[in-house]
């Protein structure tokens, strides 16, 4: 009855009766993935919608106590009740309140709007209050700066040149929203709504003053896309502008093309590797094609599901496709094995097909149907860390689905039509045989010393959670851009009124201080106080270009709608002595001492969220006054800790002790404490760290909250636990449909933890944090342990029921599988390889999940093929001794 249904659910047995038909459906698959591959767009990561509102308010009100009570808490307590909202955060000065409303990750923007006017039309507030209602779309960010420079013409000649001749152009661009002209007197916000600053911001490049050309995209519009056509048409505009040079000063898309380009590569050395490593196993070239086959029409396959789900190639997605190399060869690698074997023994190419394919089909559809199942989890986790990997979750289920229809129809039709009978088979299953009598050997002492084998997994399980808190752990890598910032701060001119703004907007963050320039615009005009930030800036530009490593500085003085905030985009040499967090350091340890100015040397952010230094802690309290000395009190204990730069308070009181502005978050008075991170220091490491020393020095009503970056290295080990455990879970109930019965299912389950070693030594000895990347690193080995050990157990069930004895059977299945395990397992580790050597833009980014998947898999395959069978003898004695019955 059981080979009835093996036979009935073999899907190749259709497809070898329909050969042609099969390989016209694959080759149809080939071109519409080739389709499909051509209309996918580059980028460095998924695009995610971060929608904020922003709510400007203001009243004639005297003091920043009295707004806060009149007019910022009724806007919180009012915006709060609306349902989507992630969270709500405040900055309150003299007679003005801005409320940041945050929304839930991927909600329409518009219609995030409309759901705050539509509450604020419903709220009191005092008399003469106006506000706006300010929509913030992180997506339309700036892609792309170009200096505008001249030795002859003055800067508002090339003002003139820029509004009527380069900006018109760079406008008709399609993605292009708007183009920012930067430094330059004669704008005002009023003037143009495509031609915008938000005041007269000054710029420099390379100790040179300038201005500056700021491309906008659009937030649906591809960066590459939109800076490969705003390159095109500088190229065509300079040969037209005498005197005048257009210099690249600032964009991303250089290291997103490196990174995606480096992504490429690794991709392409692991298909290489992972077939090289069939041929010495299989020996003949027609069963190394047709396993070779598989990996170009799964990907292309694959590139059919990312067009339809709207997916691009960039660094998650082509990681995804990297990561299932080795699954994608692993099915048709035991499938031609198999076949192979059957030839090997006398049988037709047809009849082994037929044969092999009934023998192993079942457990292969099992067992890589679980690997998807574990992956689905990850595309439907919450959060920002579910949005980030849908695509990642997504693209690994279908290649690994569409590989295994690959093994099961075409790879078995080649293999009737390319393989033949070999004259020295006698000459292979002897040296199979000297292998495969030693692993035998072994297993039979295993299975007679049951308690040791079992003694020595527990140990490595200890091992393994032992090494846990030695290695780093954290959010993201840091990696080696090439690139970083330089923000500054300069101390304002004494307290004298609170001065109106023309429209700007606190789109970067609750403390981007957006609205705290307190100086005396009557007493000090806004050109004064930008000239001031902008001489600041130039003694930290020298420095910055002392450094040989440094090829440009464009400086910016007056930025997040603060003329006393300025920011630094260094670019490095391509060719260079020391990496980029050698530089940061060496650039810190070099900034002139300048009083009263907090600089920041950052790195340059992932995403554009809600903070601006990786580590964020807001501090919350009532009392206003406790809550500044205490954070005061937290930021100097933590300066003096290593690891910790930069470390600054988002606002504090004045020298005189009045209270100028009061931030506030989720409806209580906030001090965010940042911090940029050194000497290796994982991001969930510091946090800690953090937690633990506020603890001992702070007051009990100061209470911690995680923010920006360090909130989501919390959810990504929250979010990741849970999946995990989905994914056990679910593989489990696939196993329990394919077996029939508890006893594999548990099998399985026990001998997970056999990685856990391999992959904790593996990110020891290489110094990879313990996040995101290499999370995803264990919940596929998850998937790969199962592949295994349901090619074991499914066998030795197969050998018992044609009447073996259980040790027999565990012996003849620990020869047959052994050649196909080990060499799915080496071109698994082969397929890594590339990756896990970290070379190229971005090898910081893609190496911990490599790592732990290579050491994990070194140590659990070596360890399954031993503990395994042990376990299911041991479990399957204590479920008969239950059931009062003996072993066959």
């Amino acid at each position: 009855m059981k080979n009835n249904f093996r036979e009935q659910f073999n899907l190749s047995r259709i497809a070898i009766r329909h050969p042609r038909l099969t390989i016209a459906f694959w080759l149809g698959i080939a071109v519409a993935g080739l389709l499909a591959f051509s209309s996918l767009k580059y980028g460095l990561f998924p695009e995610i919608t971060f929608p904020v509102v922003v709510v400007n308010a203001q009243n004639p009100i005297e003091t920043a106590l009295e707004t806060e009570t009149k007019l910022t808490q009724p806007l919180e307590t009012t915006l709060n009740n609306i349902e989507t909202v992630r969270d709500v955060s405040s900055m309150t000065y003299p007679g003005r309140a801005v409320v940041n409303v945050l929304f839930d990750i991927g909600d329409n923007l518009e219609t995030s709007t409309e759901i705050v006017k539509q509450k604020l039309s419903q709220i009191s507030l005092p008399p003469n209050t106006t506000y706006d209602v300010i929509p913030v779309n992180l997506n339309e960010s700036p892609v792309i700066s170009y200096a505008l420079l001249s030795e002859t013409k003055s800067l508002d000649e090339l003002s003139q040149i820029a509004k009527t001749t380069i900006i018109p152009q760079l406008q008709s661009l399609y993605g292009v929203l708007k183009v920012n002209l930067l430094g330059d007197a004669s704008i005002s916000t009023e003037q143009s709504s495509t031609i915008k600053t938000q005041f007269p911001t000054l710029v420099r490049f390379n100790q040179q003053n300038s201005l500056a050309l700021q491309v906008i995209k659009t937030s649906q519009a591809n960066t590459l896309e939109v800076v490969s056509q705003v390159e095109k048409a500088i190229q065509t505009l300079q040969p037209q502008l005498k005197e005048i040079q257009l210099t690249l000063a600032e964009t991303q898309a250089g290291f997103i093309r490196e990174a995606t380009q480096a992504t490429i590569e690794d991709l392409i050395l692991a298909i290489i590797l992972s077939i090289l490593i069939v041929f010495p196993f299989l020996r003949s070239f027609s069963a190394t094609l047709i396993t070779a086959l598989a990996i170009p029409l799964s990907l292309l396959g694959t590139c059919i599901v990312m067009a339809i789900f709207g997916f691009n190639l960039e660094t998650i997605t082509l990681l995804a496709l990297t990561l299932v190399i080795g699954i994608v060869i692993d099915d048709a690698i035991v499938d031609v094995e198999n076949i192979s074997r059957h030839i090997e023994e006398g049988y037709s190419p047809k009849e082994a097909a037929k044969v092999g394919t009934d023998e192993i089909g079942l457990s292969v559809t099992a067992s890589t149907i679980t690997i998807a199942a574990v992956f689905i989890p990850v595309a439907f986790m919450g959060g920002a860390i579910g949005k980030f990997f849908k695509p990642f979750g997504i693209t690994v289920s279908a290649a690994v689905l569409i590989s295994l229809f690959v093994a099961r129809t075409l790879s078995p039709v080649l293999a009737v039509y390319w393989l033949k009978r070999r004259n020295n088979t006698n000459q292979n299953h002897e040296q199979n045989w000297a292998i495969g009598q030693k692993y035998r050997n072994l297993l039979r002492w295993s299975l007679h010393h049951r308690k040791i084998v079992i003694g020595l997994a527990i140990l490595s399980f200890i091992i393994g959670v032992g090494l846990i808190p030695l290695i780093p752990k954290g959010f993201m890598p840091q990696l080696d851009r090439g690139e970083f910032n330089v923000v500054y701060t300069v101390p304002l001119p004494k307290l004298s009124v609170i001065p109106k703004p023309e429209n700007t907007t606190n789109s970067q963050s609750p403390n981007s201080g957006a609205f705290n320039w307190i100086s005396d615009l009557a007493k000090s005009p806004e050109r004064i106080l930008l000239r001031r930030t902008q001489r600041i800036g130039e003694r930290i530009e020298e420095t910055v270009l002392k450094s040989p490593d440094v090829e440009y500085v464009f400086t910016v003085a007056g930025i997040q709608g603060t003329p006393n905030k300025g920011k630094l985009y260094v670019t490095l040499k391509h060719e260079r002595q020391l990496t980029t967090a050698q530089v940061q350091e060496q650039v810190r340890q070099n900034l002139p001492q300048l009083k009263g100015v907090t600089v920041s040397v950052e790195d340059i952010p992932f995403v554009q969220t809600e903070a601006e230094k990786p580590l964020q802690i807001a501090l919350r309290g009532q009392d206003l006054t406790t809550l500044y000395q205490s954070a005061e009190k937290l930021k100097n204990k933590i300066s003096q800790l290593p690891g910790f730069e930069d470390v600054e308070l988002s606002s504090q009181l004045s020298e005189t002790g009045e209270i100028v502005q009061i931030e506030r978050l989720s409806g209580e008075n906030t001090v965010y404490l940042g911090a940029n991170l050194s000497q290796g220091k994982g991001l969930e490491d510091a946090t800690q760290i953090v937690e633990d020393t506020a603890k001992s020095i702070l007051p009990a009503e100061i209470t911690l909250k995680r923010w920006g970056s360090s909130s989501q290295s919390y959810d990504v080990l929250t979010s990741f636990g849970r999946t995990l455990s989905l994914s056990i879970l679910i593989m489990l109930l696939v196993l329990f449909a394919l077996f029939g019965r508890l006893l594999e299912p548990i099998v399985v389950g026990l001998s997970l933890p056999l990685s856990v070693v391999g992959a904790m030594l593996g990110l020891l000895i290489t110094q990879s944090a313990f996040g995101i990347i290499s999370l995803i690193g264990l919940i596929f080995l998850v998937g790969l342990l199962d592949k295994n050990a349901v090619l074991l157990l499914d066998y030795i069930n197969q050998l018992r029921r044609k009447g073996m004895n259980r040790e027999e059977a565990i012996l003849e299945t620990g020869f047959v599988r052994l050649r196909p395990i080990i060499m799915t397992t080496a071109s698994t580790i082969l397929g890594m390889l590339p990756i896990a050597l970290g070379l190229g833009a971005g090898g910081e980014l893609r190496q911990p999940m490599a790592v732990a998947i290579i050491g994990g898999l070194l140590t659990s395959s070596l360890l399954s093929l031993i503990v395994v069978p042990v376990l299911y003898t041991i479990l399957e004695d204590f479920w008969l001794k239950i059931e009062g019955r003996k072993t066959v």
